[in-house]
């Protein structure tokens, strides 16, 4: 409603900042990465060696499922074109005995931007598109809300999240059940930045550049990532689909937390959607291989698969801000030791992580069913300072623990306001029915069932109960992946004293605006 204000940061907007926090903790500086063996790289440092360092990881991940009680984690770390360490604590499901191993496949989460990135690199080796393709020609019908931005829009821009579309645009839409193309369309409804002035991370603008490449290639994008990285790679674990995921006896269940404490399997997530942004998954076994190709500068079995100049810029900031290359975190420690790395979520239970370190030759991976609360960029960060130092030189838990656990936090204007002690009343229910539409997230019903307002949002409808709270103000509890739990969204009616309601205002759905749905005639 025009006069509310808009007061909801959303679900993945604060779990895009603890992302951000988690992949670059500890950062000192940004500059571009040497790939390795390449001049700059700096070989001196008094740390441990990676299998010294990769000797201490069981008894620091034990720790932290001590700590948490997460169900299940598994890593590994890569020193040369060599797998040194991979294994496996804890369970695959709470309350199940399957043991995770290096080989229990674990959905990736966001890992996948990077994992997706370099399958784009090697089309960009091979000439099929560069990393400044324009999106108008590879995909014409994909276009921004400003008709100078689409023109000059690269598959770069989306890959480095430059171009302008609000920070995690379309999330929403998906989670409402809306399928890839509908959702990639309905972006161009949205209100856009300059192109190219300004960071903001958003999955379907990625995913919209994957496609274009893949379209290039004249495929689809599972098929050039299984034809053109997984299968090479030897990657047999690995999959871009979310139901061959799902087919795969040795599979970590997700889990969310309850308000006990304990661990509860999740509903899995299917995010097929948004597949090169966060849809890919694979086991620790699997990842080792991907991480050797980047140490080799994409060189794999004395073959280079991927071309060392289409990697390079993809660890070079390229984004406002010096924090982001081409689907790959770009940092450095305080000390300077440059790394690039990448974290993943689903607040459905997925948490993953990588780190990097070009002139180590040494590069980790965590995985974890569970929602994010720091475990694997802990552990990442754990094996990075031993490496570079020799101990541990912060309590890194700590740090990630607490740097995370506010942006998890339920949200809404309504959140811890007592109800009105004489609220107004809202008059005869039936004054609200109706179907009211929005061009961005499509039309909205409203009736009456067990003589209270009924709301229904989506293709794949999502039902909430409204209560009032005073007038024409009510309220309901969102329950999808952008929304922490317990968060409150106030839903405002524009009614006058008699007649039917003409307009409803979500303070959830308001992202940039979006959230007024008018009567439908």
């Amino acid at each position: 409603m025009s006069g509310q204000a808009q007061t909801w940061p959303t679900r993945r907007q604060m779990l895009n900042r603890s992302l951000r926090i988690g992949a670059g903790l500890g950062i000192g500086s940004s500059a571009g990465l040497a790939l390795p063996g390449c001049a700059g790289d700096d070989d001196s440092h008094k740390g441990l060696s990676a299998a010294d360092a990769a000797r201490k990881l069981p008894e620091l991940a034990e720790q932290l499922r001590k700590i948490t009680g997460i169900p299940g984690l598994a890593w590994a770390v890569v020193h040369g074109n060599q797998t040194i360490a991979a294994q496996g604590l804890g369970v695959c499901q709470a309350g199940r005995s399957d043991a995770v191993n290096a080989d229990t496949t674990f959905q990736l989460a966001s890992v996948s931007k990077s994992l997706g990135a370099t399958v784009v690199a090697r089309q960009v080796g091979e000439g099929r598109v560069s990393w400044d393709s324009r999106m108008q020609e590879l995909l014409p019908w994909f276009a921004l809300r400003n008709p100078g931005s689409t023109a000059l829009l690269t598959v770069g821009d989306l890959y480095a999240h430059r171009s302008g579309l609000p920070d995690h645009a379309g999330d929403k839409l998906e989670e409402l059940g809306y399928g890839q193309r509908e959702v990639l369309e309905r972006l161009r409804l949205l209100p856009v930045k300059q192109l190219g002035l300004e960071y903001a991370y958003t999955n379907a603008g990625l995913t919209a550049a994957a496609i274009a490449v893949a379209k290039a290639a004249g495929t689809d994008w599972a098929s050039l990532s299984q034809q053109t990285l997984y299968a090479p790679l030897g990657m047999t674990r690995t999959t871009s689909v979310h139901a061959e995921f799902m087919r795969q006896a040795n599979r970590a269940v997700g889990h969310v937390r309850a308000d006990d404490g304990s661990w509860q399997p999740s509903t899995p997530r299917n995010a097929d959607p948004q597949s090169p942004a966060g849809g890919a998954s694979s086991s620790v076994n699997d990842m080792a291989r991907w991480l050797a190709l980047l140490l080799a500068q994409g060189r794999w079995q004395g073959q280079q698969l991927v071309a060392a100049s289409a990697l390079q810029p993809a660890w070079q900031p390229q984004a406002l801000g010096g924090h982001y290359g081409f689907g790959f975190n770009v940092g450095a420690t305080d000390a300077g030791l440059k790394f690039v790395s990448h974290s993943g979520a689903f607040m459905l239970g997925a948490a993953t992580c990588f780190m990097l370190m070009p002139s180590l030759d040494a590069a980790v991976v965590v995985l974890t069913n569970g929602i994010p609360i720091g475990i694997p960029e802990t552990l990442c960060r754990q094996f990075v300072d031993l490496m570079e130092n020799g101990r541990l030189t912060q309590e890194w838990w700590t740090l990630y623990s607490e740097k995370i656990a506010p942006l998890m936090a339920p949200t809404g204007s309504l959140l811890h306001q007592k109800p009105p002690s004489s609220p107004v009343p809202p008059g005869p229910l039936q004054r609200y029915v109706g179907v009211y539409d929005n061009a961005y997230y499509g039309p909205l019903q409203i009736s009456i069932a067990n003589d209270k307002l009924q709301l229904s949002i989506g293709p794949q409808p999502q039902s909430y109960i409204l209560q009032h709270w005073s007038g024409t103000q009510f309220s309901f509890v969102p329950g999808n992946e952008s929304a922490a739990p317990h968060s409150i969204s106030l839903a405002v009616f524009e009614a006058g004293d008699a007649g039917p309601a003409q307009n409803i205002w979500l303070e959830f759905y308001d992202d940039e605006g979006q959230g007024l749905f008018t009567r439908r005639p």
